[in-house]
């Protein structure tokens, strides 16, 4: 059975189990993002050796290529991609309107053509909720619209209305299945009023679990970390939140604060792949050419093997030779950091220190970071 509990709380934060048939998932968590069926440039027992305990997919990737129906006669997802945790799949709403074609959106659902051949494809709340059950997902998402931002206070009220509508459908399509979890997806861009809204609604359908959708899209940190102020409080306190999308670590931790459980972002592996790594003492490029004759491991306190048994140097030269291990090596590391920052938040607050550790935190980024490169969050 499906379960959450609550171990302990800080202030907002709080730290706790999901329990799934496939095993539990301590919060905060954070999700490693698998979108088509793989972690880029890791093997699953690679991506469980950083500490993760969930992966998510995604229902848009996946309906499109290899299919659901594919993949459910070759023994469902976690089979296909052998990885035996459990599995989170986002229902593809942010997918369809960020990267479909020719999309045309009505009451029934989202027309559009793939962005692979230019194929026409449909996805209502219903078939997202089948497709993730035929991937035999452990937590599914309600298919919801995403609306661009920035957009007026009546694109978003229109935008919620068809959204909620759409998770009562959705709702009803999961039905009873005992074993796996649905999560509501709380819209409203950055009005509170529609937040409110969106989270009431929600709460009337009844889910197992909570996300707050719509952030991180350009809104900026202090923005998002309002909305949260408005919205977290709203949400039942016996059922898991997830902030969909998010992020960098300041944005974690600062969500962690407001209450938040569960993250994910394609941060910390699309920046592996780009030459970027996450320290305890800042980002590093490490196409710089200070690193080309630097003998020192990237972090020191890491237990990664890319911290473990190799150099800053080495990770210059395959960085820069547009070496593979690059890539397999810098997303190992980057996945074993925001793992351990995980864990170190799951301390502070059992320990009743999440304030002084978010503020070392803070203190210590902004002595030593510097930005990562954009479009590299989502």
């Amino acid at each position: 059975m499906f379960g959450f509990e609550l171990h302990a709380s800080d202030g907002a934060a709080r730290t706790g189990v999901l329990r799934t048939p496939r095993g539990d998932i301590r919060t905060p968590a954070f999700m490693p993002v698998g979108t088509a069926g793989a972690v880029k440039a890791m093997l699953p027992d690679s991506v469980r050796a950083t500490g993760a305990e969930i992966v998510l997919g995604n229902t848009y990737h996946l309906m499109l290529r290899p299919g659901a129906e594919r993949i459910a006669r070759l023994g469902g997802l976690h089979t296909f991609m052998a990885w035996d945790g459990p599995i989170l799949t986002d229902s593809g709403g942010f997918q369809v309107m960020s990267l479909a074609k020719l999309r045309k959106v009505t009451e029934e659902g989202v027309a559009f053509q793939s962005h692979i051949d230019g194929a026409n494809e449909f996805l209502s709340p219903e078939r997202a909720m089948d497709i993730q059950r035929l991937l035999g997902s452990d937590i599914q998402m309600v298919l919801d619209e995403c609306p661009a931002f920035p957009a007026t206070e009546t694109q978003i009220e229109s935008s919620l209305a068809l959204s909620m509508r759409w998770a009562k459908r959705s709702k009803a399509a999961f039905g009873g299945q005992p074993d796996r979890a649905c999560f509501g997806i709380v819209q409203g861009g950055v009005f509170p009023h529609l937040r409110r809204r969106s989270a009431e609604e929600l709460i009337e359908i009844g889910f197992d679990g909570y996300a707050v959708g719509g952030l991180a899209v350009g809104e900026g940190q202090s923005t998002m970390f309002e909305v949260l102020d408005a919205t977290v409080p709203l949400l039942p306190r016996d059922r898991p939140r997830y902030l969909m999308g998010v992020g960098k670590p300041d944005d974690i931790v600062g969500a962690v604060l407001r209450g938040i459980d569960m993250f994910d972002c394609v941060l910390p592996t699309r920046s592996g792949r780009n030459g970027q790594a996450f320290t305890r003492t800042g980002t590093l490029n490490l196409r710089n050419a200070r690193h080309a004759e630097d003998p020192a491991p990237l972090d020191g306190e890491c237990r990664c093997p890319a911290c473990r048994k190799f150099s800053r140097a080495y990770l210059h030269h395959v960085v820069k030779a547009n070496e593979i291990i690059a890539s397999m090596l810098l997303t190992w590391h980057n996945l074993t950091y925001y793992q351990d920052l995980m864990a170190e938040l799951r301390a502070a607050i059992s320990s009743g220190g999440m304030a002084e550790f978010a503020a070392g935190f803070a203190r210590q980024r902004q002595e030593n970071d510097v930005p990562p490169d954009p479009d590299v969050s989502h």
